[in-house]
């Protein structure tokens, strides 16, 4: 497994990733190849990643082998409230104004694309158990996708080590929806019921998924090249209502990508569907935001929520 990786086999992995998930690799990312896959080709008892990579090329159907590959290069970094702004957004001003826009009876529904492990989810809910006075009876879904079945598995059983709930959540957060089981912490059913997690891949169509108010894509397009950025980011535009608001990582822009999107002048890393008619230039105020790890979760969130919001 030590023999350096041949360009041959390097570009087969590379394509499978392009096609796969959109991730885009160059060469000097081979050590991250050769540390994820070398698991694989151990287990399917190859000598190195050569003959992985030949494998897949004699038999590009095998979709096990193949998912399995895309699967280990995925990055599943996630953390509860990652970033203060664009979760302050959301509590203060997103959700207030969407709630009040719709008519009663009215579902409010929110997307947490590349959900990893469900971190980002759960926080989500964990805003909306907060802001239950001031939704009353409004049902809130919310969906949580990623092409990776085992963090989606994860994020169902919502368990988490002490690791992971110190990074980002507010003890007082943690005592009110967590309960300890053993080493770990489970999050409280209400918010584990009230959130549902589907294996979808980002460059398949969206349609099939509904209509979104609020949607979190951050820290994904960082890996896509400039067209899957604009295929990613136009396809979600379609599914946003109108006055919807999507918001992307610190590092990432429309500008430039496209002009579906504008930047909303009061959100942090906030998008908005622009108005045809005047898409033209929008986006050349939606430059990146500076990126912070700062706790912004709220301290005195609300009751827990029924199954469903």
């Amino acid at each position: 497994m030590n023999a350096p990786l041949q360009a041959a086999a390097f570009e087969t992995f590379a394509e499978l990733l392009r096609a796969r998930s959109g991730l885009v690799i160059g060469p000097d990312k081979t050590y991250l190849l050769e540390t994820r896959l070398a698991p694989i080709a151990r287990r399917e008892k190859l000598p190195d990643l050569a003959a992985l990579a030949a494998r897949l090329r004699a038999a590009p159907g095998t979709d096990r082998l193949a998912r399995e590959v895309v699967e280990a290069m995925t990055t599943n970094e996630s953390l509860f409230f990652r970033d203060a702004k664009p979760f302050a957004h959301v509590r203060a001003t997103a959700l207030p104004r969407l709630h009040a826009a719709r008519p009663p009876g009215t579902a409010l529904r929110i997307w947490s694309a590349a959900a990893s492990t469900g971190q980002e989810a759960y926080s989500l809910a964990m805003i909306v158990a907060e802001l239950r006075p001031t939704l009353a009876t409004r049902r809130v879904e919310i969906l949580g996708t990623d092409l990776a079945r085992e963090p989606l598995a994860r994020a169902r059983e919502g368990l988490y080590s002490q690791f992971e709930v110190q990074r980002g959540l507010p003890v007082q957060m943690l005592v009110k929806h967590f309960r300890k089981e053993e080493a770990n912490w489970r999050i409280a059913d209400p918010l584990r019921a009230a959130v549902t997690f589907r294996e979808w891949n980002l460059l398949d169509g969206l349609a099939p998924l509904g209509r979104f108010d609020i949607v979190f894509c951050r820290n994904v397009l960082i890996y896509f090249d400039a067209p899957t950025k604009a295929r990613v980011l136009e396809a979600i535009a379609g599914q946003m209502a109108p006055d919807g608001v999507l918001y992307l990582g610190g590092a990432e822009t429309v500008l430039g990508i496209t002009d579906r999107l504008a930047a909303i002048p009061d959100g942090p890393g906030a998008y908005a569907p622009a108005a045809p008619g005047a898409r033209r230039g929008m986006a050349e105020a939606a430059a990146p935001w500076p990126d912070t790890d700062a706790d912004c979760a709220p301290t005195d969130a609300a009751t827990a929520m029924a199954t469903i919001f």
